[in-house]
């Protein structure tokens, strides 16, 4: 967590963006399926990275889950403290928003506070929303096939699945990458 994540302008954007109730609601779409994780294996904690407004607590409290323990992070909302480990770390509908020449900092923050699995939802196109200079708010708008070497280097990939809830977009269960040595 030494490598800088997100610039000031754009986190001064992200700050901007959170404003809109409609920004960062796509947790609230895959909250079900994080529910059904949590209760086949047992997880205890929830690490949510880019939690926004903490849609994804909302959402797993809808789907019958409320004995976690739960550590939101966002840099738009300062009041959340660093990253923190946990046996899960959600990251929903985020990556796609990180600066680009920022995304291998981002996965290598990812890969240190997964403590057991991952749960990371990618939305592969064009956002609705845009910037205040006109940029798509999805920086990142590229195919799975351009991901999955991204993250492998960090991440095995245990399950791997379309999605169309909003538009074309991938999520993925992973676990930290163990470095076999012999």
């Amino acid at each position: 967590m030494n490598k800088p994540t997100i610039s000031q302008s754009y986190l001064d954007e992200q700050k901007l963006l959170h404003q809109n109730p409609n920004y960062g609601v796509a947790s609230l779409s895959f909250a079900p399926i994080v529910a059904d994780f949590i209760r086949q294996t047992g997880i205890r904690s929830v690490s949510d990275y880019g939690a926004g407004k903490k849609n994804l607590l909302l959402g797993l409290a809808n789907a019958g889950i409320d004995s976690i323990d739960y550590y939101p992070y966002d840099p738009a909302f300062e009041e959340y403290g660093q990253p923190k480990s946990a046996d899960l770390v959600c990251c929903i509908d985020v990556l796609e928003h990180i600066e680009p020449d920022r995304l291998e900092n981002v996965l290598g923050e990812l890969a240190q506070i997964t403590q057991n699995f991952g749960f990371f939802s990618i939305h592969m196109g064009p956002a609705a929303k845009t910037l205040s200079d006109g940029r798509n708010a999805h920086l990142i708008q590229k195919p799975s096939s351009w991901w999955l070497p991204r993250l492998t280097k960090y991440f095995e990939i245990l399950h791997l699945q379309s999605h169309q809830m909003m538009g074309n977009g991938i999520w993925v269960i992973v676990q930290p990458r163990v470095e076999m040595t012999g």
